[in-house]
């Protein structure tokens, strides 16, 4: 007989486990079953040891120039092996508190392979041996989704890696790295192998990296890395990898047919995506309606299988680990009979467009962090705007610490003065992007924004000077 709960959760990360401790806080009994570690892509093959890794690469990288304050030092080396302790030692730190918070609340752990059965019933291959059988009232599928490795000639190559191993390699062999894709992964690897004085190269086959920023912030964004010393091709396409003289070499085509180039890679990341983890989800007895490779959900994440919700990267389009863990909130709360805390989208008072409130970063030198509709969505969208631009080159904070790359630029309904969106590439970005979500999430004029006073000296300064330049432009 399958043993019961409340709420079974499929997959650990940030989805799964926030969903499971929500529903223990509200009295629910809940169990996670996960495949392999708590916390999911995000704790162990993302989010915590990405970060981890920009931070000690930045600290080398910041040494290099630390003359320019009057700190000189004779040699400067990095262990790479020892960044890559320091970056596990960081994730094994989150995930025990994960686990402390599962023993607290009396969230169930149940570690093996799950596989979707007819009346919400999971079946579990465990990883101790045997096989076991669970039933939730409701069931709760979070097992995110996994890298895409793009059929290139050559790409099964060794030295061909993706996200997930590259993290975890323990030696330095990156003198030289190409990668292929210009999204998230890509610009912020690249940025750590930079760091490292690696010689890197990305190749993306759109017109800009980050196909979904907005134009302006991805050249911008080019602009810098290629300052850095990092060649990127655009609009190209790796039409095969091969192994010659000194390791891997790709061969380069320019998508209108030009002439291809080619370059000597030493190693290759694939960072083209990632596609939903849905391989084995379900037994013979259940078929989910799919959405192309994402699972179908309502507008209340409920499956095609009544009881059975989806979450996070396994049916969302956006890719971030707090959508999951705000859809996982948000699931519970309506499953528990409780009022939502949480939004994705705010539609202001007087207006007819829903803006997305959800922040989207990225952690590279200088970051990058937005929110809400830039000012060409607005234009689309029939609404008439002002937009603040402040540069950085101006901000105290920035003066002292030499990062006077960047701008913040906010975009406010030219009416009501409304604020609308933000596109921040500064230091310190992704901290404050927050204060901008809040704003739009409460529909804050930037007369109310300006009430608050920002410390000097502070990054944070920028925001006021430039809600000060949208109100002293005419609408557009």
């Amino acid at each position: 007989m399958a043993k019961q709960y409340d709420l079974l959760v499929i997959g650990a990360g940030p989805g799964g486990y926030t969903a499971a401790l929500k529903a223990a806080e509200f009295g629910m009994k809940a169990a996670v079953i996960e495949r392999r570690k708590v916390g999911g892509t995000c704790v162990n093959r993302g989010c915590i040891p990405t970060k981890a890794l920009l931070y000690a690469s930045g600290m080398f990288h910041m040494m290099q120039s630390s003359d320019a304050f009057g700190v000189f030092t004779d040699f400067i080396s990095f262990d790479f092996g020892k960044m890559q302790k320091y970056k596990d030692e960081a994730v094994e730190k989150y995930r025990a508190g994960i686990e402390e918070a599962f023993r607290k609340k009396g969230v169930d752990i149940i570690y093996g392979n799950g596989v979707l059965r007819r009346d919400r019933t999971v079946e579990v291959d465990l990883a101790e041996g045997g096989k076991e059988f669970f039933q939730g009232r409701y069931v709760v599928i979070a097992t995110g989704a996994v890298p895409i490795m793009e059929g290139i000639p050559g790409s099964d190559l060794p030295g061909v890696w993706d996200s997930d191993r590259l993290l975890a390699a323990k030696t330095w062999s990156f003198d030289r790295l190409t990668i292929i894709g210009g999204g998230v992964i890509a610009v912020e690897l690249a940025t750590i192998f930079n760091n490292l004085c690696s010689h890197v190269t990305i190749v993306e086959k759109r017109k800009h990296l980050m196909g979904s920023m907005d134009t302006v912030m991805s050249q911008e964004l080019e602009s810098t890395l290629r300052q850095k010393g990092i060649a990127i091709y655009c609009d190209c396409t790796v039409a095969d990898i091969y192994q010659g003289e000194g390791g891997l070499w790709c061969r380069i085509e320019p998508n209108d047919g030009g002439e291809a180039v080619t370059t000597r890679a030493g190693q290759v990341l694939a960072a083209i995506g990632r596609r939903p983890n849905t391989a084995g989800l379900t037994g013979p007895d259940v078929s989910l309606k799919m959405d192309g490779a994402k699972i179908a959900v309502s507008p209340e994440f409920e499956t095609s299988e009544p009881g059975v919700y989806a979450i996070g990267d396994v049916c969302t389009r956006t890719q971030l680990a707090h959508v999951a863990a705000a859809e996982a909130v948000y699931v519970v709360e309506r499953l528990a009979k409780r009022p939502h805390s949480i939004r994705l989208k705010a539609v202001p008072n007087g207006m007819f467009v829903a803006l997305p409130i959800v922040p989207s970063c990225i952690y590279t030198d200088p970051e990058i962090a937005t929110v809400g509709i830039t000012e060409e969505e607005a234009r689309q969208a029939g609404l008439k705007v002002r937009c603040g631009h402040f540069s950085m080159r101006e901000n105290g904070k920035s003066i002292i610490s030499g990062a006077e790359n960047g701008f913040i630029r906010l975009v406010f309904e030219a009416y009501s003065n409304t604020i609308v969106g933000a596109q921040m590439m500064c230091p310190r970005a992704t901290d404050m992007i927050g204060e901008i979500a809040t704003a739009i999430a409460n529909g804050l004029t930037a007369e109310e924004m300006s009430f608050a006073m920002r410390a000097q000296p502070t990054y944070n300064e920028g925001i006021g000077s430039a809600i000060a330049d949208a109100m002293s432009h005419e609408p557009v």
